[in-house]
């Protein structure tokens, strides 16, 4: 297996987003003895180089003008372009993330290759890749490969392990120029609305609330929790209607899709909807005081109780454990 892989990477503010490094990672397993390159974004990107190297990049194509800084669709799918023709990819790899979804369709079109989106696994029929995503809200998996030459996929955050494979590994670096870019909108403002430290697409644990929270008080004994145990907070559609917190937290069907290795769900009733969302979660955890509510149909782990005498004892327990 001999093969040219071209990883797109992502910043979020001065850090690089984990998915990128799980990129980097199952990049280098589909690159063989081939080429492994990485092209990163930004006027903070260059610390990071030497991490893309530890996990896998033989080469690393660093884009380090302020431009993008801030996500502009026109800046980065000009970038893009630039990266994949200066590498003449086999293989392009990328994060299923809300840049990469809106930019991603238009290169693929740009070059008219295929593209695998929210890839969950990769497999290998001898050195074929076959590429796994879900289907039908999480209920089906499918499988596909490609027949044109270059392939180009979006890996869902949190399902590939980021590894590093060497030590204070230094790739080639090659430094790259923006060139003018033809602006079809301007940015004016941008608005950040917090939404907790962890990204919620990454998190390992997510405390999530639903309409059984009450009010948007409800969500501060959650908010302990994830504090205590390093987790980010999420929240149902129905918690987010109701206005007890802000859209960007919520987890579903319509909203974000989380792969945590543990999702403790308080006082969610567990629709169809927003199990979509937390269907790949390792580990669930339920607390609700309906004992028939459907989310125990899918908890492994259940309690029923009143969620604001539940949850408070856990965040006890877990400040005594980790003595905090």
């Amino acid at each position: 297996m001999n093969r040219k892989v071209l990883v797109i990477t992502e910043m979020k503010g001065a850090a690089l987003r984990q998915v990128s490094l799980e990129g980097v990672s199952i990049g280098k397993k589909m690159a063989g003895s081939g080429t492994l390159i990485a092209a990163v974004f930004g006027s903070q990107a260059s610390p990071h180089v030497e991490a893309l190297g530890e996990h896998g990049a033989d080469q690393v194509l660093l884009f380090p003008d302020a431009l993008f800084d801030a996500y502009h669709s026109d800046i980065y799918y000009q970038a893009f372009v630039q990266a994949i023709q200066e590498t003449n990819p086999d293989v392009i790899i990328a994060g299923h993330t809300a840049n990469m979804k809106d930019v991603a369709p238009r290169i693929a079109s740009r070059f008219g290759y295929g593209l695998v989106t929210d890839c969950t696994h990769v497999e290998f029929e001898g050195d074929e890749p076959v590429y796994v995503r879900p289907i039908y809200a999480g209920k089906a998996f499918e499988k596909k490969r490609f027949t044109s030459d270059t392939m180009f996929v979006t890996i869902r955050p949190n399902n590939f392990k980021a590894e590093p494979l060497r030590e204070r590994a230094t790739p080639e670096v090659i430094p790259c120029e923006a060139g003018s870019v033809d602006l079809r909108t301007v940015i004016r403002d941008i608005v950040l609305k917090s939404t907790g430290a962890i990204d919620l697409a990454e998190a390992k644990i997510v405390v999530s609330g639903g309409r059984g929270i009450k009010s948007k008080d409800g969500f501060q004994p959650l908010q302990e929790l994830a504090a205590v145990i390093g987790g980010a907070v999420g929240a149902s559609r129905g918690a987010c209607d109701e206005g007890y917190c802000d859209y960007g937290l919520q987890i579903g069907q319509t909203g974000k899709v989380v792969t945590p290795d543990l999702y403790i769900a308080c006082g969610i009733s567990g629709a169809i909807q927003h199990v979509a969302g937390i269907s790949n979660a390792k580990t669930i955890i339920a607390i609700n005081k309906d004992p028939e509510a459907p989310i125990f149909q899918i908890a492994d782990y259940g309690v029923v109780g009143d969620l604001f005498e539940i949850v408070p004892l856990l965040t006890e327990e877990f400040r005594k454990k980790l003595a905090i």
